[in-house]
């Protein structure tokens, strides 16, 4: 093996990286839940209480990128691997939000019924989104992770380009100056941890994601990096229909996909909703300003306790 993995080993990492206390391994426990026959959406149950918060992660990720926010919150928490991602099982096709909240419901139900709040971030904000619009008893209170229906196309380029990447590497070394390539203001320690977390050593040493291959090859494909954007605007409507509280984190960096026109979208299509904007942070948030990330939905869930509504 080119790197030892252990899934559990890591945190004092995460820990150290960002300053937070570490007094031995947190409460972490894998579980699985069959959201149709003979397929099961996996998760990363954190604490022994009931959990509070429910973790979504965009597309290409896994459940570990929430792994320091777990840390900074201290609180119960779910983060799900959603289908064809980290230890979920793959699908015949790729899915839209709207499916992925089918299978994230059943999850949902099973492991965390009475959570306080659902965050998604990228493909995991808009599946939060149909979550709510479909099943509103679970998602109390919502939080956005760097993006709403509305995608810019320009802004979404690189990431279409990173994620139609090679299919196989032939090193980690190999992986990991690609991924380094394509986000600059990360350590290389955490985004060495990160592929870990994200992608598989074959037998024959090359390596690979975990994750099921999300965009067509780009000669297929041209715009936006390879990636052909989807229509997401009928979630506008779904946005549109949630009662709960909701809060939009978006990063004030160029490579967030949030633009002042969108920003000026949400106002319009939702008027009121919360914008928090989180300095040196672009698309991943939960990445790149994870203790940032964990003080706001904090200060939200204090808010919203106060207002009697939690």
């Amino acid at each position: 093996m080119t790197a030892t993995y252990d899934e559990f080993g890591l945190f004092h990492q995460n820990a150290e990286e960002w300053g937070l206390p570490f007094d031995g391994p947190p409460t972490v426990r894998r579980d699985a839940v069959e959201f149709e026959p003979g397929r099961t959406v996996s998760s990363l149950v954190w604490g022994d209480a009931p959990p509070e918060v429910v973790a979504l992660h965009g597309g290409g990720q896994n459940a570990h990128t929430w792994d320091t926010v777990a840390l900074a919150l201290g609180l119960p928490l779910v983060a799900i691997d959603l289908p064809g991602h980290g230890h979920s099982d793959a699908t015949d096709t790729l899915f839209s939000p709207r499916d992925y909240a089918v299978a994230v419901e059943v999850a949902v139900r099973a492991l965390a019924p009475d959570a306080r709040l659902v965050m998604g971030m990228s493909m995991g904000g808009l599946t939060a989104i149909a979550l709510a619009a479909r099943a509103p008893d679970l998602v109390r209170a919502l939080v956005l992770v760097d993006v709403v229906p509305t995608i810019d196309p320009a802004r979404v380029a690189p990431i279409g380009e990173f994620l139609n990447g090679p299919e196989r590497f032939t090193s980690f070394d190999e992986l990991l100056a690609r991924t380094m390539k394509f986000n600059p203001t990360r350590t290389e320690s955490s985004l060495r941890r990160g592929i870990l977390h994200n992608a598989v050593e074959r037998e024959d040493g090359t390596w690979v994601w975990r994750h099921q291959r999300q965009w067509t090859p780009r000669d297929e494909r041209p715009a936006a990096g390879g990636l052909a954007i989807p229509d997401y605007s009928s979630l506008w409507d779904d946005l549109a229909a949630v009662e709960a509280p909701t809060l939009l984190l978006y990063g004030t960096t160029e490579q967030s996909i949030i633009t002042d026109e969108i920003l000026a979208e949400l106002e319009q299509r939702r008027p009121g909703t919360a914008a928090v904007g989180v300095a040196d942070a672009g698309h991943s948030i939960q990445g790149d300003q994870p203790v940032v990330l964990a003080q706001v939905v904090t200060d939200f869930l204090t808010g919203l306790g106060s207002a009697g509504l939690a």
